[in-house]
Formats: structure tokens, C-alpha cells, sequence
């Protein structure tokens, strides 16, 4: 029995669970995780080089596609982040065979998962779980989901990915907080989105990938991670043709093969630490990017004042003098992008003149101003639209993070800002950021997390 025992802990395949296990559980159990916050001393300029990590938004919609492959899947460059991290938990706990290469590289054979089933207790931490609606009903022509969590935008329904199930010949019902999708069959279909949707073109395409026919996806999202998904897809046998444009045809097929894929570098990583650099009046040299899908954060970034240098897989930024007002209004790709607005409202809270933010995607996503205010910023908000006053220097002041984006917005302000701010709530930074901290320090912030005494993640949530 002991050398049975002594066999198993030895043995690589069975000693790699345990510890994927174990670090699943402590990582999530709720109640157990104590929170920290940052602590960062600002008034330093970011120098130095930074190396992006891969695209959370394109690894959340990725790591679900697993599931319709009937091989195994090698998927690289995965960011080490908490939301990465519960759509794998998601794929262990639904019956997915899942090894861990190494700490941005995984392994998935989800030829053994039955259930159709994601309770609540799995998919309420983020937005992107939504993706396993597509997912199970393109594999088992059913899903039974509850309603996604994740940072809060105001009302974000998920209408047009229900118009999309149904015009695939799926029923959808909402019953007792759950999503119920069913279907006999699913034919190609011709689809349009009424709204410019990332979240509703990545599902349609997850559940028609499998459908008989042709389905077309008009008025259809281009964001570089939509591109992304479709690679991958189109590596495993799929037939998608015009990922980057309005128009996306899906030729169904009847099954998908294993691959390797390489997760595109994060696109909003990558502007955070080029509008930080800006900030703070540095000089960083922003690597392993793809600097086309930047531009937009680059032409603002000129506008202000900062100095963009392109290569060919990096990008430097420096501030040499003082930072000038600009207009910002977020749009889908290839415009401004959203998840960018709080990051540039921090920055903007120091230019010299008045600048006016306009958010054109989301409702409610100026929540953080009341943080940026406490540190000394003019900012005003009237619905959609936020008019900033630059004033000589941001101070220190207790704030938190009230989103994921809102978070790093929060950093950047401390970074800038005049003394030691504390920053509370830092789970929302780190579902999106792998290694701020080290990164942050890496290029001569002054930032360190401290432990906060007897509050848990429950009781902050």
C-alpha cells in the first residue's frame, strides 16, 4: 500500500493533477482567498523594457473552443491571470483532461466531457463564460448556462447572441437563472447583428462552426482577438473566411482536429504600459506587441505629447515634454478601444487644457471617476460623456479598483500622482494583468502588494 502510494506521488501524469488541483482550489474556493492591496509610492518615470503576455481576450474565447476538438489541443502564450485561470477550472471541473506544460502553455483533450450542464458556481466570476453557450450547443445541440458575472458596465444583455442561437434553429429559454439552449439541428443561417457585438460574433461563430450549410455573420465585430479565434478554429479544420471584416462566413464542418496555436500578445496590456510610460514622463520599450493593432492608442498618445517609435514586433514610448489635452471616443475596432478609456482619463487628468472622453460602447463605465476625483483629478461626468480638466499634479489618496480597466487606470494615477496611494479591490487588476507588479518594477516603479488583515474575498465581493 505505502509503495502503491510512494508510485502514484512519483509518477509525472498523476503528480501533475494533484497539483493542478490544488491550485485550482486555492485559487477559488471563496471565503479562503485573502485580498491585498498595492501599495505605490508615484513621481517616478518608467524606464526600461516590458515583454506583453498573451491576449486575455482572445485566451478566454480560445480555451472554450477546446471543447469542440476531438484531438488534443496545444494552446501557447496563455496569460498567467485569474480569468484564465477560471475558464481552465471551468474545463477541469466539466470533465477535461488538462496538463499544464508549463506556466502560459496547456494541453486539452476534452474528448471525455458529457455534461452540457455550467452551473453559476463556475461561470459568475467573468463576462467570457458566456462563450460555453456556443461551445455546448454546437457539440451537444444543448446548454444549460447560468447568466455570466464580470465587471459591471451598466445593462449588457446577451439579445443578439440569443437572435444568433435561433437563427441556427436553436430554442432559447431563461428559466430559473439559467440559460437553456436546445436544438435538433443547427443550419447555417444568414445573421444580422443589430449592434456591433465582440461577445455576440465570438459566440455565433463557436455554435455555427459544427452547423450543416453556410452561416453568414453581417455587421460583424473585427476586434484582433475575433481574427484570433478564427486562426485557431480554421487550424483545427475549420472553414472561416473574413475575420477582421464586417461580413464572416462560417462553412460548416463535421469535425475539428487537435492543434498547437500561439495566443496573439495582449492589445490592452500593451496600451496600458505605453499610456503608463506617457504618464509618467518615461522612456519603455513595450515588447513581443503587434504594433498595427495599437494605432489607435499610438495617435492619441502623439496627440498628448508622447513619442511612439514602431519596430517590428515592439514599440517605444517616451514623453519628452508637457502632456497636452486631447479628445477620446471609444468605438469598436479599429477604433479607440474601450477597455482604453479609463487608462487615458488618468493620464488626461494632468494635460494641460480640457479633454472630452466619450464613451460610445458601454453604459456606467465612468465608475472609477469618483477614485480619480479622491487623488485630486477634475473630471465631470454627464452620461456618456466626461469632461476633464487637467490640474498641475494628482496626490495620494485611498482608493480601489471597481473594474478591471478601472484598476489600471487606478495604478497609472498612483504612479503619477505626488506621495503613496493605496490600492483596494486589486483582484479586478489581476483577472487581466499577469505580473503587474514585477513588470511595474521591473521598469522602476515603487509598488509593492501588502497583506490587508481579516477581509476575505467573500466578504469584498
Amino acid at each position: 500500500m505505502e509503495s502503491e502510494l510512494i508510485y502514484s506521488l512519483l509518477n509525472p501524469r498523476i503528480l501533475q493533477k494533484i497539483i493542478l488541483r490544488l491550485e485550482i482550489k486555492q485559487k477559488f474556493i471563496e471565503g479562503v482567498t485573502v485580498l491585498d492591496k498595492y501599495v505605490v509610492s508615484g513621481g517616478k518615470p518608467l524606464c526600461g523594457e516590458v515583454t506583453i503576455s498573451g491576449a486575455k481576450n482572445a485566451a478566454l474565447a480560445i480555451i472554450p473552443a477546446a471543447i469542440l476538438s476531438d484531438g488534443i489541443c496545444r494552446i501557447e502564450n496563455i496569460p498567467n491571470i485569474s480569468d484564465t485561470s477560471a475558464v481552465i477550472r471551468i474545463l477541469y471541473e466539466l470533465g477535461a483532461n488538462v496538463k499544464m506544460i508549463n506556466k502560459s502553455t496547456i494541453e486539452i483533450d476534452a474528448s471525455k466531457i458529457t455534461t452540457h450542464v455550467v452551473p453559476y458556481e463556475m461561470t459568475k466570476r467573468m463576462r467570457a463564460s458566456y462563450y460555453f453557450m456556443g461551445v455546448m450547443l454546437s457539440r451537444f445541440h444543448k446548454a444549460l448556462i447560468a447568466p455570466p458575472g464580470g465587471c459591471d458596465f451598466g445593462v449588457r444583455p446577451i439579445d443578439l447572441h440569443i437572435k444568433g442561437f435561433e437563427a441556427l434553429g436553436a430554442t432559447v429559454n431563461i428559466e430559473s437563472g439559467m440559460v437553456d439552449i436546445q436544438a435538433d439541428r443547427l443550419l447555417g443561417s444568414q445573421i444580422y447583428l443589430d449592434s456591433v457585438s465582440v461577445g455576440a460574433t465570438i459566440n455565433i461563430i463557436l455554435a455555427a462552426i459544427k452547423a450543416r450549410g453556410v452561416t453568414i455573420i453581417e455587421n460583424a465585430a473585427k476586434e484582433p482577438h475575433i481574427v484570433d479565434l478564427a486562426n485557431f478554429l480554421n487550424s483545427m479544420g475549420a472553414d472561416i473566411r473574413g475575420a477582421g471584416t464586417d461580413v464572416i462566413k462560417i462553412h460548416g464542418v463535421e469535425h475539428l482536429s487537435g492543434t498547437t496555436y500561439s495566443i496573439i500578445p495582449d492589445q490592452i496590456e500593451a496600451g496600458t504600459y505605453m499610456v503608463a510610460a506617457a504618464a509618467t514622463g518615461g522612456d519603455v520599450l513595450i515588447k513581443n506587441v503587434i504594433p498595427k493593432h495599437l494605432e489607435s492608442i499610438t495617435a492619441k498618445l502623439e496627440e498628448v505629447g508622447a513619442v511612439v517609435e514602431e519596430y517590428d514586433d515592439s514599440i517605444r514610448v517616451t514623453r519628452p515634454g508637457k502632456l497636452l489635452k486631447c479628445n477620446v471616443k471609444t468605438m469598436p475596432h479599429p477604433g479607440f478601444p474601450t477597455d482604453m478609456q479609463p487608462q487615458m482619463a488618468a493620464l488626461l487628468s494632468t494635460a494641460e487644457g480640457t479633454s472630452i472622453i466619450t464613451e460610445g460602447v458601454w453604459d456606467s463605465r465612468f465608475r472609477y471617476v469618483e477614485q480619480l476625483t479622491r487623488m485630486g483629478a477634475q473630471v465631470q461626468v454627464d452620461g456618456k460623456v466626461a469632461v476633464v480638466e487637467g490640474v498641475s499634479e494628482l496626490t495620494c489618496a485611498p482608493v480601489k479598483a471597481v473594474d478591471l480597466r478601472a484598476g489600471a487606470a487606478m495604478v497609472i494615477a498612483a504612479l503619477m500622482a505626488k506621495g503613496t496611494t493605496h490600492i483596494e479591490d486589486i483582484y479586478h487588476i489581476e483577472r487581466g494583468y499577469e505580473n503587474i507588479i514585477e513588470k511595474l518594477r521591473d521598469l522602476g516603479a515603487d509598488i509593492k502588494r501588502v497583506y490587508i488583515e481579516g477581509q476575505t474575498a467573500t466578504q469584498a465581493m
